[in-house]
């Protein structure tokens, strides 16, 4: 009776309830995106999947320089100026942390232009494109889009921010992949992936103003100020934090683009996107949680803080754990249903799933280091890992080829998750890592 009452009391949970409904969303979305991967994997060339591939992985780590980890700042701002009854201030916070994307976007495009893309594929071998040069000006709209998003979370329109994160997203791209692909015009992949966050940017942005306009906030009147130097110092280490953690994540496949083939990254780059059936998870409880850490953390609720930690520790786990066993016993069988030879990434989605599984088993670690001020310690520890993951996909991928790539990537991840839940553990007494 008492485990009856305890698994009740559990699914009663407001995190609880919260993480399942944005699970759902995000589980739309991963379908949606599983969908346009196999329109595309099944119907355009892999060289020309690979190049695309390619131009994502250098979007995702151009745009982390230039959002500069204010997609993490805007949601610990949004749960100190909560705690303060001040959130009507996040719309002066949002309006400066634009301004510095627009000028880190601008900084990254002139500084490209120190550089011939022609010069550098001569001097370092790197399989550049024109592409790069397309990716560089979509830049600013990817930042505009990710910081969006997480502003709706930390205005509490979380459900507004997951229709944009994952379904939005990939509707928009679905329906240009099917229209060129269509009309024979398969070598546009790249430009209509670019395109579609020109178009979100466009469309979150208005939403937000819409939300600004017409929500009433509570305000005490307490005295507030946050400048563009506070809003850097918040968010630089969350910056190299995001960007380390992204490297680790994008340098594999960028690593095996200059070692190997376009054909090669595409078959493992569908073991990586496989992965995203586990993170979508940890994703969607950290949705939820982040600006509870922040608040209870702020306000000093030190039990309320570490029962959301442990419920939904509780929850990444017990929903992960039947996936990643899923996914390892008929690993081959799911790779194949993207096309001739992608079964090749079998054994690196093995190793990829191994690190996943003590990555649920830590927790909500990174939200919770960057939402209780502890976000230097949290860059340290993801540059060590990063230095390793550099060295060791280095090292492997000449040798081992994507199954290389995959013990580099997992190899960094056990590492960083199980140095940050010491240190967490040591310092605060929380256990971010399961526990029942």
């Amino acid at each position: 009776m008492d485990i009856q009452n305890k698994l009740l009391g559990f699914f009663k949970s407001a995190v609880v309830g919260r993480s399942i409904n944005v699970l759902l969303l995000r589980v739309l979305g991963v379908i949606l995106f599983f969908l346009v991967t196999t329109l595309i994997t099944q119907n355009f060339p892999a060289s020309l999947v690979g190049e695309y591939d390619f131009s994502r992985s250098l979007l995702l780590v151009l745009g982390t320089l230039a959002i500069f980890g204010m997609q993490s700042s805007v949601i610990y701002y949004s749960g100190f100026l909560a705690s303060m009854e001040r959130l009507s201030y996040i719309k002066k916070v949002y309006a400066q942390m634009i301004l510095i994307v627009f000028a880190l976007s601008v900084l990254i495009l002139l500084g490209s232009q120190l550089f011939r893309i022609e010069a550098i594929s001569e001097l370092t071998g790197f399989h550049l494109s024109s592409n790069v040069t397309k990716t560089l000006l979509a830049v600013f709209f990817y930042g505009v889009t990710m910081l969006n998003i997480d502003t709706f979370r930390g205005m509490d329109k979380i459900y507004v921010s997951e229709i944009f994160r994952n379904v939005l997203r990939y509707i928009f791209f679905f329906g240009a992949v099917w229209y060129i692909f269509a009309n024979g015009e398969t070598g546009r992949l790249v430009d209509v992936f670019l395109l579609n966050f020109v178009l979100l940017s466009l469309l979150s942005s208005i939403a937000v103003l819409w939300y600004f306009t017409r929500t009433r906030f509570k305000d005490s009147g307490a005295s507030v100020t946050i400048n563009y130097r506070d809003i850097l110092k918040r968010s630089a280490p969350m910056a190299v934090s995001a960007a380390s953690f992204l490297l680790m994540q994008s340098l594999d496949v960028l690593m095996l683009t200059y070692f190997t083939d376009f054909e090669t990254v595409a078959y493992y780059s569908v073991a990586v996107k496989l992965t995203l059936l586990i993170s979508i998870v940890l994703s969607s409880v950290n949705a939820v949680i982040a600006p509870k850490i922040a608040e209870f953390y702020a306000s000093k609720h030190m039990d309320k803080l570490k029962n959301t930690i442990r419920r939904g520790t509780q929850l990444i786990f017990f929903m992960t754990a039947p996936v990643i066993l899923v996914l390892a016993l008929f690993s081959s069988y799911v790779l194949e249903f993207f096309g001739d030879g992608y079964s090749a990434a079998n054994v690196a989605l093995i190793i990829l799933l191994g690190g996943q599984i003590i990555n649920t088993f830590c927790g909500s670690i990174g939200v919770y280091l960057n939402m209780t001020g502890k976000q230097k310690k949290f860059q340290i520890i993801l540059i060590s890992a990063l230095v390793i993951n550099i060295v060791l996909n280095y090292i492997l991928i000449p040798i081992h080829g994507m199954i290389g790539a995959a013990v580099a990537t997992s190899v960094s991840m056990v590492l960083w998750n199980t140095v940050a839940v010491i240190y967490v553990y040591r310092t605060d007494r929380v256990k971010t890592f399961l526990s029942l």
